[in-house]
């Protein structure tokens, strides 16, 4: 007779705490932010073999989160092709990918990336995010409404690079 596999215990790994240091400056955007740092909180404190469901909300949480930047940032007068948006779709496919590698058997990997993603959103959302915010509140664009108080504003500005000092 064999034994039963007990359930897999959730990780005692260190959550990441939302606070003053990982806000940009605009107020919709760190809404946002923080229903990021929520969930991937939510997905660490539970039992690897029960993180499926709050994983697949987190992923579809963060495609709109990162949507929603992409539309700023397009409707802001950033080029399609901006390194920021660039790092968002390289997430988005790891993300997917870890997906994919759970469903097959690997029961550590959301853990893993979870882990992954608590340390690199914080410079993100340091540099690339804050960026961004500085970008919209000088073209006077309101992330609530998404709408530009002066369209014309734009016109002068194209910006390829991330909305921060580096594109790395």
């Amino acid at each position: 007779m064999s034994t039963p596999t007990p359930p897999t215990l959730a990780p005692t790994v260190p959550t990441m705490r939302w606070s003053d240091a990982l806000q940009t400056g605009d107020h919709r955007m760190d809404e946002t932010h923080e229903e990021f740092v929520t969930l991937l909180n939510d997905i660490l404190a539970t039992p690897q073999d029960q993180q499926l469901p709050l994983y697949q909300a987190f992923l579809s949480h963060t495609v709109e989160h990162f949507a929603q930047e992409e539309r700023w940032m397009l409707a802001t007068g950033f080029s399609a092709d901006n390194c920021h948006a660039s790092h968002h779709a390289t997430i988005l496919e790891t993300m997917r990918a870890v997906q994919v590698h759970y469903e097959g058997g690997d029961t550590e990997i959301i853990t893993r990336l979870a882990e992954a993603l608590a340390e690199w959103f914080p410079g993100h959302a340091n540099s690339m995010d804050a960026g961004l915010a500085l970008h919209l509140k000088a073209v006077q664009f309101d992330s609530v409404t998404e709408t530009l108080a002066d369209p014309s504003v734009i016109q002068s500005v194209t910006m390829s690079g991330c909305g921060s000092v580096s594109c790395s």
